[in-house]
């Protein structure tokens, strides 16, 4: 079961949420898969969404490969959710440490998703910290890059459809790392889960 350990709302009352617990159980409009750019979802984030949602999801993925080539940072691809409780997932590529300008693809691929959740007409999205498992992307230096990815999403981009985001963690070592962030951007004690 999911806990929310610190929520920001901005000044337009969209709500950025840090959430401790598993993405795959997350009952919102859509979630955010890191996804590969070739939508094969066999360990990780994506393992566990096939996993819980079904092979449907994989079906749909070689679907949109195959009518609209790989998927880049900047456009995710999107898929039904099979079993999942939510409305659909949106496959997020996000950078392999060290193949150069991580952090500028990072935040495209967080800006990305936040856009196709409004072109959806999501109300509400659950994320994970993308890149930061099997891609390798240090959990500190993504923790921020996220954070502020998403904050300035919220507060400027002219409000939607988006109201909440919820940065799902289901790892103490990364939920950590994001603590500590948002305790830098916002000085607020975030309590232990």
């Amino acid at each position: 079961m999911s806990q929310v350990v610190t929520e920001k709302i901005f000044s337009n009352q969209r709500r950025l949420q840090l959430v401790q617990g598993d993405i795959t159980a997350e009952a919102v409009d859509a979630i955010v898969n890191a996804a590969n750019r070739y939508l094969q979802h066999g360990g990780g984030v994506a393992g566990a969404i096939v996993r819980r949602g079904g092979q449907v999801i994989q079906e749909e993925s070689d679907q949109w490969v195959r009518e609209h080539g790989i998927v880049t940072h900047e456009q995710p691809a999107y898929t039904s959710a099979g079993r999942l409780p939510c409305r659909y997932v949106i496959h997020a590529v996000g950078p392999v440490w060290g193949e150069g300008d991580e952090d500028t693809k990072l935040c495209a691929a967080v800006r990305g998703s936040l856009r196709l959740a409004e072109q959806l007409g999501c109300s509400s999205l659950s994320m994970p910290a993308i890149s930061t498992g099997i891609f390798g992307f240090p959990k500190e230096r993504a923790a921020p890059l996220i954070l502020q990815t998403i904050a300035d999403y919220l507060e400027n981009e002219p409000p939607h459809s988006l109201q909440t985001v919820r940065l799902t963690l289901i790892d103490l070592p990364t939920l950590s790392a994001f603590r500590s962030a948002w305790q830098k951007f916002w000085g607020e004690a975030v309590s232990q889960p």
